[in-house]
């Protein structure tokens, strides 16, 4: 697993971001800092991960998007004491027929994964924005990715507050993510747009 920080300038409130499967940190390059660090994630074809030290912040949230949602859990006890979890087009059973993505299609994908079925993925994630200038990574990678996503088995979840949902979204099904939010204490907040939904937000404090 891979960490870069967007943003350091020793503010009081950190943002730490677990990206979705694919993409680099530059997927969210575009969104306003306002008065916060932001760190983000990505890249799970492993979890290994130093542990950071937070505790100098005053206010501490965590955004996690799509697979993030998942895998953020990992890190339980890291992030544990965080003020404010919240979750983007993702759930913490991001692989099920119910409340995720339908096992058989996600086993298919990664079966017959290539550039071309790639390219047919990323436009499905989105086609408002060009992913292929926030990613770099190789086909072998993601597809490394993909089954490394595909074996995690994560036990003790972290709970989030907010769920934002994509109406639209052709990656996770709309109707999925909110069966799975319904059964949660988070507030649930729908979005017409597709899976990737942070051209719609001018800066990180517009998502909380």
């Amino acid at each position: 697993m891979l960490s870069k920080w967007l943003n350091k300038k020793f503010n009081k409130s950190v943002i730490v971001f677990f990206n979705g499967w694919g993409m680099d940190e530059r997927i969210v390059s575009d969104l306003d800092y306002g008065n916060n660090d932001v760190l983000t994630v990505f890249d799970y074809r492993d979890l290994k991960f130093e542990e950071i030290e937070f505790s100098g912040y005053e206010r501490k949230i965590l955004i996690a998007w799509s697979m993030g949602v998942y895998v953020c859990s990992y890190f339980y006890n890291m992030l544990k004491d965080f003020d404010r979890f919240i979750a983007v087009n993702g759930t913490q059973k991001p692989i099920d027929d119910e409340y995720g993505i339908p096992v058989d299609i996600y086993n298919l994908t990664v079966e017959n994964f290539n550039e071309l079925s790639c390219e047919k993925f990323m436009k499905k994630v989105t086609t408002e924005v060009n992913l292929k200038e926030y990613s770099a990574r190789s086909i072998d990678e993601l597809k490394s990715e993909l089954i490394s996503l595909r074996d995690l088995k994560i036990e003790k979840q972290l709970h989030f507050d907010k769920a934002i949902i994509s109406r639209k979204d052709r990656i996770i099904p709309y109707k999925n993510q909110l069966n799975y939010w319904k059964q949660t204490k988070a507030k649930i907040e729908e979005k017409d747009g597709n899976h990737f939904i942070f051209n719609q937000y001018g800066s990180w404090d517009a998502l909380l």
